[in-house]
């Protein structure tokens, strides 16, 4: 695996070019913007519309560009319960992933026990490059790594599909 910088690990958001997947098992990250947000919506403060309407904007273009041609990206959030007040509110955002075009899983950890998982949370592109995220304790994120390792990619594919077949569709899933 090599080091790779966060901005070319987006990159490959905007050339993959048929799908794209994102696993997440953490339940607490720490962005500046995104801690932003939640420390506003965790003081019970709604947030503003119009700043809400800005911060999504380059997701739901980048999203209409993917849907039109014809790109898919799923997402699956594998989370403890009860869940914290951080995927609370990553729960609350999902829909705004729906939305723009994502589909989007959340899996209780505890249905998750059998599956075997890689360490790290990930993004695949066409099953052949796989972005791994390292983060500190507290959620911060350290490095990124990427390989295209026709093992790890693998590996990492047959976690997520298995993973995904047990997960729960976002409109059918209330966190407790």
């Amino acid at each position: 695996m090599e080091p790779i910088a966060e901005e070319k690990r987006d990159k490959f958001l905007t050339t993959f070019r048929g799908e794209a997947v994102h696993l997440e098992m953490r339940d607490v990250y720490a962005t500046n913007i995104e801690k932003d947000r939640f420390q506003t919506w965790l003081r019970g403060e709604t947030l503003d519309p119009e700043a809400e309407a800005e911060w999504w904007q380059p997701w739901f273009e980048l999203m209409q560009r993917n849907n039109e041609a014809g790109k898919t990206l799923r997402r699956l959030r594998i989370i403890s319960e009860p869940v914290s007040d951080y995927i609370r509110f990553e729960w609350l955002d999902a829909a705004q992933l729906v939305r723009a075009g994502e589909d989007v899983r959340w899996l209780p950890r505890r249905n998750a026990s059998t599956l075997l998982l890689p360490g790290n949370d990930f993004w695949m592109f066409d099953r052949q490059t796989v972005a791994f995220t390292y983060f500190s304790g507290d959620g911060h994120v350290l490095d990124h790594q990427v390989t295209t390792d026709p093992e790890i990619v693998d590996a990492c594919a047959a976690a997520f599909e298995e993973a995904w077949k047990i997960a729960i569709p976002h409109d059918k899933y209330m966190p407790s």
